[in-house]
């Protein structure tokens, strides 16, 4: 009997041992609340009405584990209408839940609220959340961080502590005020006046030492750091004082590890490093200043900083205040901002960390140009909304067609619902005229044509893409991002591509699984992914201004077979736009 009841217990205790580690392996669904609004954020001696989420800026950061489920419910207390995109997520079948506007959603009006549902797959990693409407995304954005799986690891040492650094652009000013007023005149906008660490300045600039974000780091500890560039129009470097960094992901993929003093990342892109305490105990800077690629045209040159600082060199508050002496940090020595070597050969050092299945037969082969152009000045414009170069207006493009969003309704509903008058689907599979790309191009060819053009895609068709930047009013580095896929980048280079000879450099063992695209200033990249998400996919200039301008085109993606290739149904409380 006494045997008997043994058994029993244990069978008991197995069950409930079972059913908890179950329980702690079971993916979760985590619920956040985001309220944009207007707070008062003092950066460089003056104090901004700015757009907040939560009166925070940046934003709060979302933590979940590969396989859980977000639901954020966003209300809109500010005056202007806003979306959120989550950057890099993959949105498999809710495409209604990836935020750009009038692409996937109509805004969110102020007073109005809406759901985002989504649940991610497959992905670990460093991504990040943004608005997605105007300009908003200067400072509505924050880190969204996915840790493995409960049970699994990383595939590294597990670091001591993490990091996350948000690089961001700081305007002494409203930034929605800066845009229209760039988009009523036809110039470039306005420079930023700071870049920011986590929504500092830092050291360097006026009234900002007092924020400056503090790194912990102990001797002989290995700590991951998550540096997201959030900076609306300017692609960064990022270094750390004497410390070596060894990147172990990017965009929520990891990678090959390959060790570097200086990273590189356009505005969208993540990249996760590990950084080891070898050094003297003290306070060394991380740094970040702008890679600027494009000709003749101004830019922020400044630089932002946060401090690494040693556990033993510490200035806690009782010993400052006896005049303990605080050590000046040692500063970086960060990259020209015109070094497109370093950040060629940075991008190039990416790859995945073993064989990947890359598409080898293709079905969509696509060439995409990309760059700028000028705008004649309309007959019935003033001088005074002429102010480009030579009385034009910016302007920018693929393949020769500049984009332009529709205001009454999304282009997914409109695709879903097939009502038409919304967007045309003969967006060009190659330029409609063939040109010396990189060279003196006709000004003929400035001029864009505009038009809110998408290219079908069938359900699982293996597409390639040919990124080519042009040096129409200037060749300039753009990072292209895809939303609702990852890709593969097989290969990059400068001047026009040749497939005849550039397709020998495809590397289609390990290439690098990315979100978003740096494509060489005056050079190319070439993508690979497979259609298996179904849904209207933007694709777009990750560098706000050329958004505005036309820098994007949208992938219709077709319904596959049964429901788990189908889109899901609009959530009930999908915003619409009247």
């Amino acid at each position: 009997m006494e045997a008997r009841s043994s058994i029993f217990l244990l069978g008991l205790c197995l069950l409930f041992a079972s059913s908890a580690m179950s329980t702690l392996a079971d993916p979760k669904a985590h619920h956040h609340e985001f309220v944009i609004q207007a707070t008062p954020v003092k950066r460089l001696c003056k104090t901004h009405n700015t757009i907040t989420v939560n009166g925070q800026f940046p934003g709060p950061t979302l933590e979940v584990n590969n396989g859980d489920t977000l639901v954020v419910k966003v209300t809109n207390k500010a005056r202007y209408n806003v979306t959120i995109h989550w950057h890099g997520i993959r949105q498999m079948r809710t495409g209604w839940a990836d935020g750009p506007e009038f692409v996937t959603q109509c805004p969110i009006r102020p007073g109005r609220s809406y759901t985002y549902r989504f649940t991610v797959q497959g992905q670990e990693g460093t991504l990040w959340w943004h608005a997605h409407s105007s300009w908003l995304r200067a400072t509505v954005y924050g880190a969204l961080i996915i840790h493995p799986k409960q049970g699994d690891s990383y595939p590294f040492t597990k670091p001591n502590r993490q990091a996350t650094l948000l690089l961001g652009e700081w305007w002494d000013g409203n930034p929605i005020d800066v845009v229209r007023r760039a988009t009523r005149t036809g110039a470039a906008p306005n420079v930023s006046n700071a870049y920011t660490i986590n929504g500092q300045p830092g050291d360097l600039y006026s009234c900002s030492s007092k924020g400056t974000v503090i790194v912990p780091i102990d001797s002989g500890e290995t700590n991951l750091l998550r540096v997201i560039n959030a900076a609306l129009n300017q692609p960064l470097f990022f270094s750390v004082a004497n410390h070596k960094l060894t990147v172990v992901g990017a965009d929520a993929s990891y990678t090959k590890p390959f060790t570097t003093k200086v990273l590189m990342l356009g505005p969208g892109q993540t990249t996760d490093v590990l950084i080891t305490g070898d050094q003297p105990p003290s306070r060394y800077y991380l740094a970040a200043s702008a890679y600027f690629s494009a000709q003749n045209a101004a830019f922020d040159n400044t630089t932002t900083t946060a401090i690494l600082e040693y556990k033993s060199v510490r200035c806690n508050t009782t010993s400052c205040k006896k005049g303990k002496r605080v050590i000046k940090p040692t500063m970086p020595q960060l990259p020209a901002f015109n070094d497109t070597n370093t950040a060629s050969a940075f991008t190039k050092s990416f790859r995945s960390p073993r064989k990947v299945e890359v598409p080898t037969e293709i079905d969509e082969n696509l060439f995409f140009t990309i760059g700028l152009g000028l705008n004649k000045c309309p007959k019935h414009f003033r001088s005074r909304r002429c102010q480009g170069p030579n009385g034009t207006r910016f302007t920018a493009s693929m393949n020769n067609v500049s984009f332009v969003l529709p205001n009454n309704m999304s282009i997914l509903q409109a695709y879903q619902q097939n009502i038409p008058g919304v967007y045309t689907s003969d967006f060009p599979a190659n330029p409609p005229r063939k040109f010396d790309y990189t060279g003196n191009v006709s000004r003929s060819l400035w001029q864009p044509s505009s038009g809110t053009k998408a290219y079908k895609l069938k359900y699982g068709s293996r597409v390639q893409v040919v990124l080519q930047d042009t040096s129409i009013v200037t060749p300039e580095n753009h990072p292209i991002h895809l939303h609702g896929y990852d890709f593969y980048i097989l290969a990059e280079g400068f001047g026009n591509f040749n497939p005849k000879t550039d397709t020998k450099m495809f590397n289609l063992v390990d290439p690098p699984l990315r979100n978003t695209v740096a494509v060489p200033v005056n050079g190319w990249a070439v993508i690979r992914f497979v259609a298996d998400n179904p849904g209207a996919w933007m694709m777009h200039c990750h560098l706000d201004v050329h958004i505005n301008w036309g820098l994007a085109m949208v992938f219709l993606v077709d319904n596959g077979v049964g429901e788990l290739q189908s889109i899901e149904p609009p959530p009930v409380d999908y915003p619409l736009c009247s």
